[in-house]
């Protein structure tokens, strides 16, 4: 992907329908290349990076989701967690995949990467590795 096609809209600034498709599937794809990138640092033992990288699939699908059913892109975030809340008020598979958002932020982002506390290595091992089922669920549910 080139920088451009990786830029979304001004903040505050939604998209049009054509483009807020195209960006979505350019988050979706972004989130796929981030959590096969959080694998091979798995693989090669880097577990914090492993982390990290699986937490930042976890937003970019959300994010895609967000700019699937809305057309506007979160900055940051605490905007995506916004974003996520709202569509969830009125999609309860969304509201149910949101434990997976939560937790990714806690453990993966929070606790392993910036605090260095990966413990119970096998529970954050499978978190990084279920990251693939929740941008599965996040685009099925752009699609709706």
């Amino acid at each position: 992907m080139t920088p451009a096609s990786m830029s979304g809209p001004e903040p505050g600034q939604a998209l049009a329908s054509g483009a807020a498709a195209e960006r979505s599937a350019a988050l979706f794809a972004d989130a796929r290349a981030m959590h096969d990138a959080a694998l091979a640092r798995l693989d090669a033992g880097d577990i914090r990076d492993a982390a990290e990288k699986a937490w930042c699939a976890t937003k970019r699908a959300s994010d895609g989701l967000i700019v699937a059913r809305t057309g506007d892109e979160p900055e940051r975030a605490p905007d995506t967690t916004r974003g996520l809340r709202r569509l969830g008020m009125d999609d309860e598979d969304i509201r149910r995949s949101m434990s997976h958002y939560y937790v990714a932020r806690e453990t993966l982002h929070g606790s392993c990467f910036y605090r260095a506390s990966c413990e119970l290595i096998e529970d954050t091992e499978r978190l990084i590795h279920e990251t693939i089922d929740y941008i599965d669920e996040a685009e099925r549910r752009a699609a709706v």
